[in-house]
């Protein structure tokens, strides 16, 4: 094939894969976030701590994060032609993309989160704030630059996962791959799938060291004096209004 011939077919696959990773990147985030925190909050010691639940969520989140890929996609067919309407095409291989990638992200999340600093979780409590005052002003905005760092992990993993799907008729670069490099022996074809592939991974994972290492120097050593001034001022405030009660 000429280059001519290729470009579009690359252009094509190219939309094809980023709508797919875009898609189900979202999906994950906006579904194993809080499934993350749940594990982190639900755990023994947790400021919700339910061990039954942080059980059973744990045990939802391996066995999905155990099932490879491909036998994924196919236990999900009948429940993706329900969502989509059909099991063939970018839109279909979404609901397997997000699905495989929330638990995958979770574990990420759960990580991330448990290494925040616990004084700043109790000095928070100390001050009457609430579980989602703990999540909302402690926990995710400490745990920022390790939540980047994942969300980039998942993305990565996330294109490989859509090259696998392109094998079965989802479109994008590994169909590409497939269909050219290996039904029609064009090794051309192949090869340019493989550098392109190289160099996404490699720019997205280069943005989010960037923005990970960005992060943690304007939230690391500093946020928490950051984060104890206001609750200093409050401290103060009550203490002022409980003694002039008391006089």
């Amino acid at each position: 094939m000429t280059w001519s011939e290729m470009q579009p077919v690359l252009s094509q696959a190219c939309w094809d894969t980023l709508y797919m990773v875009g898609w189900s990147t979202l999906i994950a985030i906006v579904g194993g976030l809080p499934l993350g925190i749940l594990l982190v909050l639900t755990d023994k010691g947790g400021l919700l701590q339910n061990v039954l639940v942080n059980k059973v969520i744990g045990q939802i989140v391996n066995i999905a994060r155990s099932m490879p890929f491909i036998i994924l996609m196919v236990a999900l067919m009948t429940f993706t032609r329900w969502i989509t309407g059909t099991t063939i095409g970018r839109e279909a291989a979404i609901v397997p993309l997000a699905i495989g990638a929330i638990p995958f992200f979770a574990r990420l999340v759960e990580m991330s989160v448990r290494e925040v600093d616990g004084g700043l979780v109790e000095a928070v409590q100390s001050m009457g704030g609430s579980t989602w005052k703990v999540v909302r002003s402690v926990l995710v905005p400490e745990a920022l630059p390790s939540l980047i760092s994942g969300a980039t992990t998942t993305i990565i993993a996330l294109i490989g996962y859509s090259a696998m799907a392109g094998t079965v008729g989802a479109g994008g670069l590994g169909d590409v791959a497939v269909r050219y490099g290996y039904q029609r022996f064009e090794t051309g074809m192949m090869w340019i799938t493989v550098v392109i592939l190289a160099v996404v991974i490699s720019l997205l994972q280069l943005v989010g060291d960037v923005a990970a290492r960005s992060l943690h120097r304007r939230t690391g050593a500093g946020t928490g004096l950051l984060l104890f001034r206001p609750l200093r001022g409050v401290f103060a405030g009550t203490v002022a209004a409980e003694a002039v009660k008391k006089s």
